[in-house]
């Protein structure tokens, strides 16, 4: 008995899908079960040369983008460091004479710098501290009594209650003809204008070089563009949304300048690395002392290591912003043509 009515519509098979291994119809709850019958192909190609190229070039601006980062943290802590040195010493100098007990004049300077208001203590600096500033630029074996060198009295200054500079150097010079009071600010006060103009430098070098990372986001954009021309004016349209367009550039972008930051700055969060080590070996040296009072130990702090951080998520950011940007002025200009026909570009 064959069966009729609601019950056998139930078993009717619904409209078939040719299977290509097998040369039949397909039922339609196995096509559900292979999606890969139909698999679409992205817009934008995952890979190639000149996404490889693209990373590359992303990685390069990173790096130097890190670089500077760091230079400009670097400057900027050195910078901060002579200011502190500012509010807290000064230095008495007296100059040899014949007619001069040196010994004499350092203790006296160091009493009068001591007793005045706002200095919280004096220190002469010693022969041997003496010689051992001096080698870097006059070598070793120096007799201090060979040659005309002056001798210091460094002081300690109150920072919450700093001294009158002016009457200090003039009680220090009545008492001892020879001997000057040098706050350290003219010299220092250069110091921390080069700073200061090399951070300005340095952020003009970082805003080129994301500027120069743009530019480059924009050409490899209208490039995958340009090789996906026929496709996309036909997905746009038959009524994909700009928006969807869009966001397949930029996903494929964002990837690409994620890894291109990521790559960068962990290269030169390596030459930083690399350079602290090196200057850490070479601290002992009169030089690497010298350069460690001008430029501290070339660690780069946690400050830097964010900075490095925030130029990744920059870099990521740009790419996506400045992909979107460029797809949907694109589609718009498609949409000014076909409104237009006559339109020349």
């Amino acid at each position: 008995m064959s069966e009729t009515g609601p019950i056998a519509a139930k078993k009717q098979p619904g409209p078939a899908r040719d299977d290509p291994a097998k040369g039949g119809p397909v039922p339609p709850a196995t096509a559900q079960r292979l999606p890969g019958l139909r698999t679409l192909a992205p817009i934008v190609p995952k890979s190639g040369v000149a996404s490889q190229a693209l990373i590359l070039v992303i990685a390069i601006m990173s790096f130097l983008a890190c670089v500077t980062v760091g230079a400009v943290s670097l400057v900027n802590k050195s910078a901060s460091t002579w200011q502190s040195q500012i509010a807290r010493e000064a230095t008495v100098q007296i100059r040899p004479s014949d007619d001069l007990d040196m010994d004499a004049a350092l203790e006296k300077a160091r009493v009068l710098a001591s007793e005045f208001p706002g200095v919280r203590g004096a220190r002469v600096i010693s022969r041997e501290e003496t010689v051992k500033l001096l080698e870097p630029w006059l070598g070793s074996g120096l007799g201090l009594d060979e040659l005309p060198v002056p001798r210091l009295v460094v002081v300690t200054i109150d920072e919450d209650n700093p001294p009158d500079f002016a009457a200090l150097r003039t009680v220090i010079h009545d008492a001892i003809p020879n001997a000057s009071l040098d706050d350290h600010r003219t010299w220092v006060d250069r110091l921390v204008g080069m700073a200061r103009t090399m951070t300005v430098i340095g952020l003009c070098v970082l805003a080129l070089v994301l500027s120069a990372l743009v530019l480059t986001v924009i050409f490899a954009t209208r490039g995958a563009m340009a090789g996906n021309h026929e496709i996309i004016e036909v997905l746009h349209f038959v009524g994909a949304e700009a928006g969807f367009i869009a966001r397949q550039f930029q996903t494929r972008f964002l990837f690409s300048g994620i890894w291109g930051g990521v790559a960068g700055g962990g290269a030169a969060t390596v030459v930083f690395v690399i350079v602290s080590w090196w200057s850490a070996r070479n601290i002992i040296t009169p030089e690497g002392e010298q350069a460690s009072a001008f430029f501290g130990d070339f660690s780069i702090g946690y400050g830097a290591y964010a900075g490095v951080i925030a130029v990744i998520v920059m870099v990521g950011a740009l790419t996506a912003m400045t992909t979107r940007v460029t797809v949907l002025r694109a589609l718009h200009d498609i949409d000014d043509r076909r409104a237009d026909p006559g339109r020349l570009d």
